[in-house]
């Protein structure tokens, strides 16, 4: 009976791979990102950025779209948000960064959920885009593995290439221009790569919660260490163990992992700011 019993755990651990893979590596990237997201103080375009994309998979459903296909209209209507905040000038338009990103926001929300609405107009089936506004990382396969793992090469390489721009932006935009720094195109590309680091992650905690693998890494990275390079690899660790650690608690304890993810990387924070002030101490 030991040989049956080592061959089903051998099963499930091949079946549940891409999942804690999948898990990993969504929260790596959304950490990752997270550190200038909230660096810059915009925690805010995550939200944006997600409800944009759902608004794209909405429509894209509207029109016979189904399954991985979504990704296609949800990946449009994310970089349509991404490209719009990234032409509008804050200092022409004299408004902040977060209040174009609450318009952006609140606009692409009563589309998403127009597009919802017409569903049960049309009689067609809102199944996809439920799915996409929940997320189940149980679902997770090898094929969405590999396109998160190019989405974390891509991140990557423009780190590496654009490491001192970003820098220089997180500091200060108006300074990064001064010393010649093409801010506008650093700026847009960044919030390109977001957009679709977003949407592809979408299915991990879904589109409703997926701001929070972006945020709280990084909240608690910025509680324990100093120093742009330190924060963005503590915030791409914890990120990947909120999603891993978050699955792994989830399948133990038959829980939703995209609720129970959010809340380890919730946790995470509350940990790093109890840390930081008995240190203080």
């Amino acid at each position: 009976m030991l040989w049956y019993r080592g061959a089903i755990e051998m099963i499930d651990l091949v079946y549940w791979a891409p999942v804690m893979a999948g898990g990993a590596l969504a929260g790596a990237s959304s950490g990752a990102l997270g550190t200038f997201i909230v660096g810059m103080r915009i925690p805010f375009l995550g939200v944006c950025v997600a409800h944009a994309a759902l608004a794209g998979a909405v429509f894209g459903s509207l029109f016979g779209l189904g399954g991985q296909l979504l990704l296609l209209p949800a990946i449009g209507g994310a970089l349509l948000a991404a490209f719009a905040l990234g032409m509008a000038n804050p200092e022409r338009v004299s408004l902040d960064n977060n209040i174009l990103l609450s318009f952006l926001f609140s606009a692409s929300m009563g589309l998403a959920f127009l597009g919802i609405g017409l569903h049960g107009i049309f009689g067609k089936s809102d199944n996809d885009v439920r799915s996409l506004l929940w997320g189940s990382l149980n679902f997770c396969r090898w094929e969405d593995v590999w396109l998160m793992g190019l989405v974390c090469a891509a991140i990557l390489v423009f780190v590496v290439l654009f490491f001192k721009e970003l820098r220089a932006i997180l500091f200060s935009r108006m300074e990064a221009q001064a010393v010649g720094i093409q801010v506008g195109l650093v700026w847009t590309m960044f919030l390109g790569i977001t957009a679709v680091t977003l949407t592809v992650n979408f299915q991990t905690v879904g589109g409703l919660m997926i701001y929070s693998l972006v945020s709280n890494p990084a909240m608690a990275a910025f509680q324990l260490t100093r120093g742009c390079g330190r924060v963005l690899l503590l915030s791409a660790f914890l990120g990947l163990m909120s999603g891993l650690g978050g699955f792994v608690i989830a399948a133990v304890a038959d829980l939703p992992s995209g609720a129970v993810i959010v809340l380890l990387s919730s946790g995470l924070v509350g940990c790093a700011a109890l840390f930081r002030r008995y240190r203080g101490g």
